[in-house]
């Protein structure tokens, strides 16, 4: 049985969001990053996903998958054009503010593109409470090493994206190339939410009290009734 965390342990894993990523393509296989084979990874039977947050960090697919250790994940770079990843308007389940996607023209993100197969893409979608698979289509989007993908699959925030000051807030840890959108880090965007949501809190308390589902669920309502949803 896992240790229950202390305050500020679970302060230091919100604002950790969204959690390191390598900067490869890589085959996620258990806990492990490892080299694609040189001919390419095999993607028969599998369905192109969008990873443009945590889905992309090793510890946190080695959690996702814990009970599929022996089957490996092709995980490609790739760049998404006309996009950016903005901060969704809810609380995740262990605290922090996670992330959504929205159009923005010209702006070109870094992302990945997983290909999970079908046992892998349930194991996926069951830690996703609150997002939606969505069919993204009309995209520009490069893999790394070659090729393009006009589909995807992604997981799309059921609150829509967070405004701050009447904008869409990108993420500072995502570096993409002429953003648009106004762009902070994960602490001063939990500071802003504090603000809004419990001004009589510090951050540290304000996050622990959101690991409480009830309380998390009724402070993503009120961000969510202020939020802006992904230009489909």
């Amino acid at each position: 049985m896992n240790e229950p965390l202390h305050p500020g342990e679970i302060l230091a894993r919100a604002v950790a969001y969204p959690y390191a990523a390598p900067l490869r393509s890589f085959a996620q296989l258990g806990g492990e990053a490892l080299e694609l084979p040189s001919e390419g990874p095999d993607l028969g039977g599998r369905r192109p996903l969008l990873a443009y947050g945590a889905n992309a960090s090793v510890p946190v697919l080695a959690r996702k998958l814990a009970t599929l250790p022996g089957v490996p994940l092709p995980v490609l770079r790739a760049e998404l054009d006309d996009f950016d990843v903005v901060y969704s308007a809810h609380i995740s389940p262990y605290g922090a503010v996670p992330s959504t996607l929205q159009r923005s023209p010209g702006t070109t993100a870094p992302v990945f593109v997983a290909y999970p197969t079908a046992e892998q893409l349930r194991l996926l979608s069951a830690t996703e409470p609150n997002y939606e698979l969505h069919d993204l289509t009309g995209l520009a989007l490069r893999l790394d090493g070659g090729g393009e993908l006009a589909g995807v699959a992604a997981y799309v925030s059921r609150h829509g994206c967070l405004l701050i000051d009447g904008s869409e807030v990108a993420l500072v840890a995502i570096e993409a190339v002429e953003r648009r959108f106004p762009s902070l880090g994960e602490v001063e965007v939990l500071e802003r939410v504090r603000h809004i949501l419990a001004p009589e809190l510090d951050l540290e308390r304000f996050v622990e009290s959101s690991l409480d589902p009830g309380l998390a669920a009724t402070r993503s309502a009120v961000l969510h009734g202020g939020s802006r949803p992904l230009e489909l």
